[in-house]
């Protein structure tokens, strides 16, 4: 047995998940207008996605509905506890997390979920956050010798990502966030995403759905109302991971800026054996050793075909 396979071996859809096929998660969209353009598509696709109008309208537009019909039943809870307590209403966002592998698609999710979320009466103002931003800086992290680590834990700023969600969950009039800069693959001084008490706010991220280092620490997946871990075959995954590559190889031809100028001497053989060289002294050994054992915390999987296609749903049971 694999390691990925002992991961995985446990029944989650019988015992903690109802398993719901494409098909019949399809059907949940009858009757819902998808009010995206195609132009908007384009926008929010990422390099080697294959998300169409389809897919959006048989996936993503009920998971929207599910995800605004959870925000506005808990916006009308934290209203009636607070009138039960004689409170003023302290209603707080509803965070949602989205997890997953690098290249499995889950910053495209996070960006059309947040569309369409916004298009819902319940949610109109919708932020998000990628945990990106609280990566140390690469100065940092070569300082404590983590630069072949970057995206493991350990790289990540946790007490400040915990410190950001607490402020957003406990009504903070303004939360802020450091930005990172995929074009230099670096934290950009001075710059910050901020978010001042959205509706929702979703966070996404290599490693939300950790558990906390140790008993007495909050863990990050604590302060979620909801969460998502985009899930695919690792064989699968890196297959994309190698096309982004290339791909983000190729368009730093055209941008001076572009971290990925360092590989643009290489050849397209020499640029797919650098690819998996990182894909499996990295991000592999990251996938299985700290992403794909935070599976099952999640409340719903979306489970991933070849082509990036949605195959299955799992569903937390209630």
């Amino acid at each position: 047995m694999s390691a990925e396979e002992a991961v995985t071996a446990p029944t989650l859809a019988d015992s903690l998940y109802r398993e719901i096929d494409r098909d019949e998660w399809a059907r949940l969209a009858a009757g819902l207008t998808q009010p995206l353009s195609e132009t908007e598509i384009v926008q929010i696709r990422g390099i080697g996605d294959r998300l169409d109008m389809a897919e959006i309208a048989q996936v993503y537009l009920p998971l929207s509905g599910l995800l605004s019909l959870y925000a506005t039943s808990s916006k009308r809870l934290g209203a009636e506890t607070s009138s039960f307590l004689r409170e003023h209403d302290t209603t707080t966002p509803f965070v949602v997390g989205v997890a997953g592998s690098v290249a499995v698609g889950k910053s495209t999710i996070a960006r059309l979920l947040r569309e369409l979320m916004s298009r819902w009466p319940g949610t109109p103002r919708v932020e998000l956050v990628t945990t990106d931003g609280f990566l140390y800086p690469n100065a940092e992290l070569e300082r404590r010798g983590l630069m072949e680590r970057k995206g493991f834990p350990e790289s990540y700023d946790r007490r400040a990502l915990v410190e950001f969600l607490t402020n957003v969950k406990s009504g903070a009039p303004e939360a802020r966030a450091p930005f990172y800069s995929h074009m230099k693959y670096d934290i950009v001084p001075d710059a910050h995403v901020t978010v001042r008490r959205p509706d929702v706010v979703i966070v996404e991220g290599l490693n939300v759905l950790q558990p906390p280092p140790s008993p007495n620490d909050v863990a990050v997946s604590e302060l979620f109302d909801f969460s998502i871990y985009v899930d695919a075959d690792s064989d699968h995954v890196a297959q994309w991971y190698v096309e982004r590559f290339l791909a983000l190889r190729n368009a730093a031809f055209s941008n001076p800026n572009s971290f990925f100028n360092v590989f643009a001497h290489l050849s397209d053989e020499e640029a797919v054996e650098r690819a998996l060289g990182y894909w499996n002294s990295i991000n592999l050994p990251n996938l299985l050793e700290n992403v794909l054992p935070t599976k099952h915390r999640a409340t719903l999987v979306l489970q991933k075909a070849p082509d990036h296609t949605v195959e299955r749903v799992l569903l937390r049971k209630v």
